[in-house]
Order: C-alpha cells, then sequence, then structure tokens
C-alpha cells in the first residue's frame, strides 16, 4: 500500500474493451496483481458501470461498436476525476492526441506488453499515493493564489476562480501546482513530463502544450493573457 492511499486489493479497475480475449487477459494478469476488476463491452455499458463499480482506473480501447473511445472518454472525464488508459489499435499520433485532449492520462497501443500495462497502471497508483501523502502531512489549509482571482486548495485538490470551482483532470491539476509551487521559474517540457507524468512516460513535448491549453480554456484565458507564461523553445513558467 502506497502511504495515504488504497490497498491494492482495494484498488477496482474498470476494464471497457469489447474484445473478449484481449479484456480476460487483462483482468486475468490484473486479478493476480490483486487488483479487482470488472469488465464492459461496449460503452454504454462502461459508463453504466463508471456509476456502479467506481473504479479507482478505467482501461478504455478505442474502437467500440456502440460509441468509440472517445466519446466514453469524453463523458467520463466530464463527470468524473477517474485516470484513463486508453488502449488503441491505432499507432497515429493524431488518435493520441485526440485522447489526451478529452481527458485520457495515458495511452497504449495494441498489441500490447501486459507487463508493461501493469506498470503504466502502477506508476498512476504510485502517483496518486504520493499526492495523498503529501495531502495527509499538509497541515496548512490555507489556498494557493495565483493573481487576484485563482485559489488551489491542496488538501482537497480543488481549483477555483472568482470563486467558482473548475474541475481539472489530475494531470491538469498537477501540472498547474507544479508551475505554482515553482513560480517565477521557467520549467522545459521535458522537466514536466518527467515530474508530472514520470520517468516511465514514452510521450513527448505536445502533451504538455495541450494540458497547458486544456488548463488556459478551463481558467477562460489566452496564451497573450494566461497566468502560464509560454518561453518560447523552452517551456513555461508561472509569472
Amino acid at each position: 500500500m502506497g502511504a495515504g492511499g488504497k490497498p491494492v486489493g482495494n484498488r477496482k479497475i474498470l476494464i471497457i474493451e469489447d474484445e473478449e480475449n484481449i479484456s480476460d487477459i487483462l483482468s486475468h494478469y490484473l486479478n493476480n496483481e490483486g487488483f479487482q476488476t470488472r469488465v464492459a463491452h461496449c460503452g454504454n455499458q462502461g459508463l453504466q458501470f463508471v456509476q456502479e463499480f467506481a473504479p479507482d482506473l478505467i482501461l478504455l480501447d478505442l474502437m467500440m461498436p456502440d460509441m468509440d473511445g472517445f466519446e466514453v472518454c469524453k463523458r467520463i472525464s466530464a463527470n468524473y476525476i477517474i485516470p484513463i488508459i486508453m488502449i488503441t489499435a491505432k499507432s497515429d499520433d493524431i488518435d493520441k492526441i485526440l485522447g489526451m485532449e478529452l481527458g485520457a492520462d495515458d495511452y497504449i497501443t495494441k498489441p500490447f506488453n501486459i507487463r508493461e500495462v501493469i506498470v503504466r497502471i502502477k506508476t498512476i497508483f504510485r502517483r496518486i499515493d504520493l499526492i495523498s501523502e503529501a495531502k495527509a502531512d499538509h497541515r496548512e489549509h490555507k489556498a494557493m493564489k495565483i493573481g487576484d482571482e485563482i485559489e488551489i486548495f491542496k488538501e482537497r485538490r480543488e481549483i477555483y476562480k472568482n470563486g467558482t470551482k473548475i474541475e481539472f483532470t489530475n494531470k491538469e491539476y498537477e501540472l498547474l501546482v507544479y508551475l505554482a509551487e515553482r513560480r517565477g521559474r521557467v520549467a522545459t517540457r521535458e522537466e514536466l513530463l518527467d515530474q508530472v507524468w514520470g520517468y516511465e512516460y514514452i510521450g513527448d513535448g505536445r502533451t504538455v502544450d495541450i494540458h497547458v491549453r486544456r488548463i488556459r480554456k478551463k481558467l477562460d484565458e489566452d496564451k497573450h493573457s494566461s497566468v502560464i507564461e509560454t518561453i518560447f523553445g523552452v517551456g513555461y513558467k508561472l509569472g
């Protein structure tokens, strides 16, 4: 068990995958690792199980018979803060980028190595545990302020603008907090990938750019008036 986190046996993973042989393999190996799993064979059933099963993480196939994974990802991200790993038979960058723009935290391309899937899952849970540990050790409940409008309440993992709560995905939240805690210092894209996504993550700098754009959009800002300043050719900083 990670500090401040759930025991492995209490971690619940929802597998949304219409190919039964793949879902069986995923479920079998994840159960052997001590996770609880449930399988949905279409998008609508997956959305239903999100409510009933309350998963801690979702493995989401891109291609399904009733609705594609992009739509499922969009609906889940609009209503829940649950890490999503998208599994796709397509290796096109545009599909991976679109998935992340809709709220996916990571992606794996078929055919995949089951050990890689397990490592990706454990990496996400380890990061969540570290955040929980920091929250448990955090005794100061004052908001971290960015300018006059934006407040970050780390103990609740909540962000407000002018008193209105703004919903962020896990990675959007972690990225903004990382920059806020190092205000005035430029963080390169490579540093942000390492510190926010983890050393095992195989994405590139576009992942950071996509998440910065999403943060700006949610805060109703553009790149010319955003609290996140673009340092061209390098990375980003919070002024």
